[in-house]
This record gives C-alpha cells, sequence and structure tokens, in this order.
C-alpha cells in the first residue's frame, strides 16, 4: 500500500471549519512536502482550482502548475501528481509544461486528468463549459494529443476539439513510456475512458467493499482493450485518536455543517456538474471527495485494519486529507505508517 495526501492548495479540507492553521502558502506547501518524504508518504496530489473551493470564491487558492515545478525542485523522492482539465489547457502545450516538470524533478511527475465541474470558475476565467459527456468526449482528444506528442519525434492530429501539426516536443518526459495519468469518476462515459487510455482509477471514497466492486467493474471494462492492468486509489479523510471517542469527538467537530459557509454554493455547483453513483450528505460536504466514507476514524489499530481491507480490496493507494495537515500527519506516521513497516519486515 503506498499512502499519498492531497496538498492543501486552499488553506484546509473542512468548509465548516474557518482556521485550520494550514495557510494557502508557498511556504507552508513547500514544509509540507519536504517534511512528508521523511514520513513515509510516497505522493502529493496538487489539485487544480482557480477560485477557493473550500473556503469560498474570496479565499486564497495556489495554483497547481506553478507549485508543482516549483516543488519539484526542492523535493526528492515524492511523486507529484498534478491535477490537469482539458478544458483549461490546449494538450500539445500542456504536454510541453508536463515533461519538462519531469524532466526537473527527474521522472516524479504523474498526471491527474479531471473533466472540469465548476461553471462558475470557467465564466469567471473565460474558458468554455460545456456539458458531461461532450467534456470528457474532449478529454478523450486530448489524451490522444498528449500521449502523441509525448512518445513520438513527429505528430500530427485532427480532431473534433484539437489539432495539431507536425509537432515536435523536446525534451520528451523523463518517465518512460510516459508519466502515470490517473483520473476519476463514476459516469458511464467517465469509466469507459479510464479503462482505454489512462493509468490508474482514482475512486472516492467509500468502504472496501464498495470499492471492491468499483474495482471489479473498472477491471473488466480494461480488459476489452488489451492494456496493462490498472492501478487503484481511493480517498480518504484520516481522524487517529489513541481512543475511539477521542477519534469520535472530533468527527462530531469536523461535521457540524454550517449552510451557511463560505465554500456551500461551490458544493451545490459541484453536485449540479457531476454524475455520481450514490447520494450524498451534509456530513459529506464537511470534507471533499466523500473522505469520510472511507472510514478512517479511531485507535492506530483500527485505522490500520480498515487500510488492510482496502488492500484486499485491490487498492494500491491511499490518499489521504489531514487537519491540521502537518501535525495529523506525523501523528498518522508514527501511529499507522511506521507500524505497518515494522510489521511487514
Amino acid at each position: 500500500m503506498r499512502f499519498g495526501y492531497w496538498l492543501p492548495v486552499f488553506g484546509g479540507w473542512l468548509r465548516n471549519v474557518e482556521d485550520e492553521k494550514m495557510e494557502a502558502t508557498w511556504d507552508y506547501v513547500k514544509r509540507l512536502a519536504q517534511r512528508s518524504e521523511q514520513l513515509g508518504f510516497g505522493l502529493t496530489l496538487i489539485a487544480e482550482l482557480n477560485l477557493n473551493d473550500i473556503k469560498g470564491v474570496s479565499a486564497p487558492s495556489l495554483d497547481a502548475w506553478s507549485t508543482a515545478a516549483a516543488l519539484a525542485a526542492v523535493t526528492e523522492k515524492i511523486e507529484l501528481m498534478v491535477a490537469v482539465r482539458p478544458t483549461f489547457h490546449l494538450p500539445a502545450l500542456l504536454a510541453k509544461q508536463a515533461a519538462n516538470i519531469d524532466q526537473i524533478s527527474n521522472g516524479r511527475l504523474t498526471l491527474n486528468v479531471v473533466s472540469s465541474w465548476w461553471a462558475d470558475e470557467a465564466r469567471k476565467y473565460g474558458v468554455t463549459f460545456e456539458q458531461h459527456d461532450d467534456r470528457y468526449a474532449r478529454t478523450a482528444e486530448w489524451l490522444d494529443v498528449l500521449d502523441g506528442v509525448w512518445s513520438r519525434e513527429q505528430f500530427s492530429y485532427s480532431g473534433k476539439y484539437y489539432r495539431v501539426e507536425e509537432n515536435v516536443l523536446q525534451p520528451k518526459p523523463k518517465s518512460q513510456p510516459r508519466p502515470t495519468i490517473y483520473a476519476g469518476g463514476e459516469s458511464p462515459a467517465a469509466k469507459e475512458l479510464i479503462a482505454e487510455k489512462c493509468d490508474a482509477y482514482l475512486m472516492h471514497g467509500d468502504p472496501p467493499e464498495r470499492v471492491a466492486e468499483k474495482i471489479s467493474d473498472l477491471k473488466a471494462r480494461r480488459a476489452k482493450h488489451s492494456q496493462t492492468p490498472l492501478k487503484f486509489g481511493v480517498a480518504g479523510y484520516a481522524i487517529v485518536r489513541e481512543t475511539e471517542k477521542e477519534a469520535q469527538d472530533e468527527l462530531r467537530r469536523i461535521t457540524d455543517v454550517q449552510q451557511s459557509a463560505a465554500g456551500y454554493a461551490n458544493y451545490q455547483q459541484w453536485l449540479a456538474g457531476t454524475q455520481l453513483e450514490q447520494r450524498v450528505s451534509l456530513e459529506d460536504y464537511s470534507v471533499s471527495n466523500r473522505g469520510l466514507r472511507s472510514g478512517l476514524v479511531g485507535t492506530p489499530e483500527q485505522v490500520a485494519e480498515r487500510i488492510a481491507a482496502f488492500g484486499a480490496a485491490g487498492v494500491d493507494l491511499v490518499l489521504l486529507q489531514f487537519s491540521p495537515q502537518l501535525e495529523e500527519m506525523e501523528r498518522f506516521s508514527n501511529s499507522v505508517i511506521r507500524q505497518a513497516a515494522g510489521k511487514g519486515q
């Protein structure tokens, strides 16, 4: 099992807790990323939104791509998974940027391809916002161009959404055959796209038995395309305490949801702009990506047991959120990661 975490580019993960003591600043994320390498975390996911989805649109948020480039130069081991939305980036130009960052990081860049959901953000930044299945059709072409310019000496492409002529891209990415392409989604269009064109499937938080069903479904879809096996990751919000009562007390604190919170309107737009397999609750709203449904709340032994259940379900990567991030990552490393490593020796 690999342990990753969401980089807190929004200054936190709790929509109903105003100050989580983790500012959306370069100084904080740099310190966090460097320390995380020492704590046993192997990956950080750098989300891409130009507006703050968690704390409200007027709050600060860090740009994903410049942050990733900077982190590539000041870290040594950690995988930098950068979210990218095809509607915001021409594919050949993004391929050039990504290849350069991959060179800087010595092959540590990967991509999380996200088909956009936030209509207001697109409008505020002058980007066309398409309907759900149209966004996935665009993403399919976008991935074809990305792969083509990365893998070929000269590449031409003519599609509905993109056209390039005799593209030359040097240097190529350090990672071969290409940087890993992650993606998530629960609609039929998303699943088919991932099965055909991506390398790994990222899932919202859910119990291990539900995650096992999703993995089985994607494996069956993947088998139709004669590709290498997919990797699988799941989101989770972790609360680890010495006693179960302490963990439940913290859970109650963070799920005391107020609909007047600054991020509530953004959450409603996300619900309207995506297609989910399950209904979500106000408790799901309190942290993103249904992280609480993964059930990583309790004593170190309980959380370790739950993570083992995800491993048995076929999960390769757990993508975690914490609050406050640095302090809780220290706790998680000492109480879960290091114990698990000791048992594996």
